[in-house]
């Protein structure tokens, strides 16, 4: 994609310098502070920087796959875990989804749920959602992140701490073997532990690959989540750990 001068810049300043904050590049470029941020939003959907709290900082080796990809991973996978995921949340409840193929997996086994409230910062659970006219959605505002449909920031974290629901269902993008869920974006992160607070009950929908892949932001621990849905055993350190927790741990192979 080709870059205006600004974002041109602003890389160049994020190579030599490591970071870029808002505020600074706001002032050096006469520009607005939305201008900057729009700026920082476009190079990272790129995956050119990492967006942090007041700024951007460079792009390590340390990457996510593009949202298209995601989607092909571990289809049968997620399938099946958003199946027995949908089968734990009855009808009559309130509940919020949030980022994430797998979570978009189980919106589709919700499609038949009667009398259902559900909140999302992810504007494909709610394309899907639609289709349930039994389904009541309301869609979080904040930063629109055009790679994945995604809802961030400080603006979508307020939001969700409006609701108390009764559950909440949750992605990661890795579980290590501390039993740790983390992600890329701090952004995202923000919102996502707002959700887990905001839930009396909160579900952690992940495929196996999760475990081989790493993540510089932690999220949470299996410690805060009451129940893992993935399609094949956990290591046995994780799972001893998970009993511990008291966090209940269904496997879901697919078909």
């Amino acid at each position: 994609m080709a870059h205006n001068f600004r974002q041109t810049e602003i890389l160049e300043i994020a190579r030599s310098e490591g970071r870029v904050v808002v505020e600074s590049l706001a002032e050096r470029f006469n520009v607005t502070l939305q201008t900057i941020r729009r700026d920082l939003t476009e190079l990272a959907d790129e995956g050119l920087v990492d967006r942090v709290h007041g700024g951007a900082v460079i792009r390590t080796g340390v990457t996510n796959y593009a949202y298209a990809e995601r989607r092909k991973m571990a289809e049968a996978a997620k399938a099946a875990i958003g199946r027995a995921c949908a089968q734990n949340i009855p009808d009559n409840c309130s509940l919020i989804l949030n980022l994430g193929t797998t979570t978009e997996a189980v919106a589709r086994e919700l499609l038949h749920h009667k009398n259902i409230t559900v909140v999302t910062n992810n504007i494909n659970v709610a394309n899907i959602l639609l289709s349930n006219e039994s389904c009541e959605i309301m869609v979080a505002g904040g930063n629109l992140r055009r790679s994945d449909g995604g809802l961030v920031g400080d603006l979508t974290a307020d939001f969700m701490n409006q609701f108390k629901v009764d559950y909440a269902v949750i992605g990661a993008s890795a579980l290590d073997l501390d039993g740790d869920l983390l992600d890329y974006d701090l952004a995202e992160i923000r919102v996502s532990r707002t959700i887990i607070r905001q839930a009396r009950t909160s579900f952690l929908v992940t495929d196996q690959t999760k475990l081989d892949r790493v993540a510089p932001v932690k999220l949470c621990s299996l410690e805060d989540i009451d129940a893992v849905f993935i399609d094949a055993p956990l290591p046995d350190v994780l799972s001893k750990r998970c009993a511990q927790w008291g966090t209940r741990v269904e496997l879901c192979p697919s078909e």
